[in-house]
């Protein structure tokens, strides 16, 4: 292990003074975050139950051990890696899902749903499981898509190491859960090394084929595990400008992506984590949002998919450790609001969530909302709205935890010193105080906030079951027994993925499976406007969104006791507009997008 450099008498002091008046902020906002009064159990209408071990999904998350020069920091280092998406990749009506290992020789896993409320883990036949190879780097991450347009959901994972898509060629794998994939990385054009947390699918020019947004977070040129260097590290613990460019592949329509990011006006470096993509100014085209580490939020308005503008937007530099991005509507206005995980630490550091509300098709600017039980849910990493109760109002479940280590030493100190030192202190690793073995943010259960109906949340993790405390990364909603219901899945870093069975008491509900024609064949992109009573709920069917994770792509809706008058307005990515009236709630629609006007 190298020896660490010294740290000044003075940068100390500086160091130390920063966390002071940081701390005297902490102790107001922490008090005022947490007095939004809980719902006794009574009152709350579901509970969530874990039963990964008789659902069958068995998985334990492992990291890769990196180059010696970095060791002594590497818990830091390597401390993502642990996600889940959710696809029915073999088209039999069943939500499967697929988890990454970030371990040289740890496979993925790819468990396929039987529909009997067992899942079987069938990476290995589909030739998918054996991806974290030296040389090739480790998963950490993947988001599903149909780029070429022929029915089947393809496999696009990110790691540190190189680009990775599969090509999903059906029914021919041969395997309970058929589905045979194919690499075609390096013929499609997007065999890249890229230390990568992050990617979404989106159609960002509407020519029916899905491109591709891959972020960016320890620059390119740096393999972990060979190191030229130790100076890979943010050179601010706020306004880190050493961060490396974000990839757009457009798709082709060949086959084949081209990079035109930069071209097309997206050139930020920043320490890119999460991303999602809708149409935040109604102008019809689809928006990038980007949460980053070490900086503030990026919203990237799409001009007639000729160009990329970043929107100041009202963002302000309040957001300083974005981590996940979730979209939803809080408040059955019809407005796309988005939730960014930050982090927060009593005595240490407070960045607080954000809840921004568009107003992007008004005013041009995203407007904060959050408060209460939102702004703080401690070092927060994943995040994703949905309707667990059915009472329709969406709520938001995230998940918590950095490092778990001894309970009895601290982390934080150590860390903390650094913030002193200039950006070449801070940037090179070789500087950091070592971990050994210590916790940072550890031990942090989740949270499930459930919206009150007047834009506030309550956390009512512990009285609907959430009580574990392991670090989690990823969480994804998913109804993964077809019954009307969002259970909840969690991918842990270093732990175990856990399935939260929903068990709701009451409450309508409907949903839809969207099918592009015009369109890319996955709708992702489309958008749904449901009114049902008072209410008007938007959702948009995503290609990647929270952290390192993917939803279930159909959408849901709780309908509450409004189970009748329903009607739906879809406005396709084409362009297309579509009203539905005469729905029948308590089931899934499959709606396909028409091919005429």
């Amino acid at each position: 292990m190298p020896p660490t450099k010294t740290i000044t008498p003075a940068r100390r002091a500086i160091a130390l003074a920063v966390f002071a008046s940081l701390l005297a902020a902490v102790v107001v906002k922490d008090r005022a975050s947490r007095s939004a009064p809980v719902p006794s159990k009574g009152s709350i209408g579901f509970r969530l139950r874990e039963v990964s071990a008789e659902h069958g999904l068995e998985f334990q998350h492992r990291v890769a051990p990196v180059d010696a020069q970095i060791e002594h920091v590497a818990d830091h280092i390597m401390a993502v890696g642990a996600a889940v998406s959710a696809s029915d990749y073999d088209r039999d009506g069943w939500v499967d899902l697929y988890v990454t290992n970030s371990d040289f020789g740890a496979p993925n896993a790819l468990f396929h749903n039987r529909g009997d409320g067992r899942f079987e883990d069938v990476a290995a036949a589909a030739g998918v499981a054996d991806l974290n190879l030296p040389g090739r780097g480790v998963s950490m991450g993947s988001v599903w898509g149909d780029y070429d347009n022929d029915g089947d959901e393809d496999l696009f994972i990110y790691r540190f190491g190189y680009l990775a898509l599969f090509r999903n060629d059906g029914r021919e794998g041969g395997n309970s859960g058929g589905g045979g994939f194919v690499e075609v990385s390096r013929e499609a054009g997007l065999e890249r090394w890229m230390n990568s947390n992050g990617a979404i699918w989106f159609d960002y020019d509407r020519d029916g084929y899905l491109d591709l947004l891959v972020l960016a977070y320890y620059s390119s040129k740096h393999d972990l595990w060979h190191l030229a260097t130790t100076k890979i590290m943010h050179d601010s613990g706020e306004f880190a400008t050493n961060g490396e460019r974000n990839l757009l592949f457009h798709n082709n329509g060949d086959g084949t992506f081209e990079e035109l990011g930069e071209r097309l006006g997206m050139d930020s470096r920043m320490w890119s984590y999460a991303a999602l993509s809708a149409d935040f100014n109604r102008d019809g085209w689809p928006d990038v949002y980007v949460a980053n580490d070490y900086g503030s939020e990026e919203l990237w308005l799409n001009v007639e998919g000729q160009r990329f503008e970043s929107a100041e937007a009202n963002l302000g530099h309040d957001s300083k450790s974005g981590m996940s991005v979730a979209l939803g509507n809080v408040r059955n206005d019809g407005r796309n609001s988005v939730f960014v995980t930050n982090i927060s630490s009593p005595g240490y550091v407070f960045h607080g969530n954000n809840l921004r509300e568009s107003r992007m098709d008004g005013a041009g600017v995203m407007v904060q909302k959050a408060r209460g039980a939102l702004v703080d849910t401690g070092w927060s990493w994943g995040a994703q709205f949905g309707d667990l109760d059915r009472d329709g109002f969406q709520d938001l479940v995230v998940v918590n935890g950095f490092i778990s280590g001894d309970r009895d030493r601290s982390y934080w100190y150590d860390s903390s010193k650094l913030s002193g030192g200039a950006g070449g202190i801070m940037a090179d690793a070789a500087n950091w105080p070592p971990i050994e073995g210590r916790s940072q943010s550890g031990y942090e259960r989740s949270a499930v906030l459930h919206n009150n109906g007047d834009g506030t949340f309550a956390d009512v993790a512990e009285a609907v079951g959430i009580t574990d405390t392991y670090d989690g990364r990823a969480v994804i909603l998913a109804d993964l027994e077809n019954r009307g219901a969002l259970d909840v899945v969690v991918a842990n870093q270093k732990g175990p993925l856990l399935l939260y069975r929903n068990e709701p008491a009451g409450g309508a509900w409907i949903g839809f499976e969207l099918e592009g024609t015009v369109s890319n064949r996955s709708a992702i992109g489309a958008e749904a406007e449901l009114t049902f009573g008072p209410n008007v709920q938007r959702q948009v069917v995503n290609g990647g969104t929270g952290f390192s994770s993917q939803n279930d792509r159909r959408l849901f809706f709780g309908l509450g006791e409004n189970d009748r008058d329903l009607h739906l307005t879809l406005r396709w990515p084409s362009g297309r507009v579509q009203e539905l009236d005469g729905l029948e709630a308590g089931r899934y629609h499959h709606l396909v997008e028409p091919e005429g006007d």
